[in-house]
């Protein structure tokens, strides 16, 4: 096979980078080592921010997003057993976040790409990376048990933290920064009416807790719990119980709860790779930067990638020009840090770290009352929640 761009990932930043590319007439065949039914199987995040949602459009895959998606004008911050809500569009002059499932995206994108008769092979295994030093690019792979060849001219590495795009840099070609945190997020999805109708971040002394949805009718909670926990010690009783008790009295009243549909528990870490261009292999989204997810920023900033390396594609082919390629790693990592550093921060804010003791969690609560009671704290707030522009 030959192509101009092959994408490794058939999550929502591969899918969206191919079909950016498609819309500017730029050829792209994905390879993904999963099925598509596993693919959308994931429950990711579903937060998106304004340039994210611009992005879905410029793609041509916003029609039901803008019909099912909630946007959301405000975000809620609980602490002391009281509830404040900081007013995004007000902050940010009319700027918002919308609520549509990560699955949403992604069936939304793979129904694009589709249409367009845009090739994706699904369960292509052995995947291994050649030459991308060079002028043409290889990639191998098996394809129900057939030995194949893809010939390209870029490689869009888009297959997540374990793929094999960022394990096929060579040795000493890459400087990784880390920080795992000693805790994890205990989440359960419902088919139950959220508990408010924005998000609610909640500081309590036992740990943290997040209320979110997917739908009017689809539910999606958490809370902070050891980093070795079980998800099989976890009753949905015991969760409803514990997660009541960590809310403020109206939303605690307001809660409706039911059977899990889907009980987990995430590790939490910070993690950057650079650079994100290895000569014409390009590192996007998951492969590259794993954001704790305080912040709803991980997808976000999966399509700021996205956004940069697609512009950069597209000036190459239509303009002849390398700028944009050149360019692509410091343009996306100089937003990757942002996001990282608000992320760190929102999961500092809100999280009881053992090692702090008393001491740290009255410091937490002295800042939640500054941003509470300050127009310029909220507004760095507001601003980076609703996602730095591009």
């Amino acid at each position: 096979m030959r192509t101009q761009v092959a994408i490794i990932g058939a999550g929502p930043a591969g899918l969206l980078l191919g079909q950016l590319l498609q819309v500017a007439g730029i050829e792209t065949v994905i390879l993904e080592r999963r099925s598509a039914d596993y693919v959308l199987g994931r429950i990711r995040a579903g937060v998106l921010e304004q340039g994210t949602v611009d992005l879905i459009a410029r793609a041509g895959c916003d029609a039901r997003l803008r019909q099912e998606g909630l946007p959301h004008a405000g975000v809620n911050l609980c602490f002391d057993g009281k509830r404040h809500r900081i007013d995004l569009a007000a902050l940010t002059a009319g700027k918002e976040v919308v609520v549509y499932g990560q699955t949403e995206v992604t069936r939304d994108l793979m129904e694009a790409r589709a249409a367009a008769d845009a090739r994706t092979v699904y369960e292509a295994t052995g995947v291994h990376l050649e030459g991308f030093e060079r002028a043409r690019p290889v990639v191998h792979f098996r394809k129900g048990g057939i030995a194949q060849t893809l010939e390209c001219d870029f490689i869009a590495g888009c297959d997540g933290f374990y793929g094999v795009s960022r394990q096929s840099v060579p040795e000493g070609a890459l400087e990784t920064f880390e920080r795992v945190y000693p805790f994890g997020w205990l989440g359960l999805l419902a088919d139950v009416p959220p508990a408010n109708e924005e998000l609610i971040y909640v500081n309590h002394e036992d740990g943290f807790a997040l209320c979110s949805m997917r739908s009017p009718t689809r539910s999606r909670y958490y809370l902070q719990c050891d980093a070795d926990e079980k998800v099989e010690n976890w009753s949905d009783q015991r969760f409803w119980d514990e997660l009541r008790r960590r809310l403020d009295p109206e939303a605690a009243a307001a809660l409706v709860t039911g059977p899990a549909l889907e009980k987990s528990i995430a590790p939490l870490r910070s993690f950057v790779a650079e650079p994100l261009r290895f000569g014409r292999l390009f590192l996007a989204g998951d492969v590259a930067h794993i954001v704790p997810p305080t912040g709803a920023k991980g997808l976000n900033l999966a399509a700021s990638d996205v956004h940069y390396l697609s512009e950069a594609l597209i000036e190459y082919y239509g303009e002849g020009s390398s700028a944009g390629i050149d360019a692509y790693s410091a343009r996306a990592l100089a937003r990757v840090w942002k996001a990282e550093r608000f992320s760190w921060w929102m999961t500092s804010l809100l999280h009881r770290f053992p090692e702090n003791g008393r001491f740290g969690h009255r410091i937490q609560l002295a800042e939640l009352e500054y941003l509470v009671s300050s127009d310029a704290a909220a507004a760095s707030l507001a601003e980076n929640y609703v996602g730095l522009p591009f």
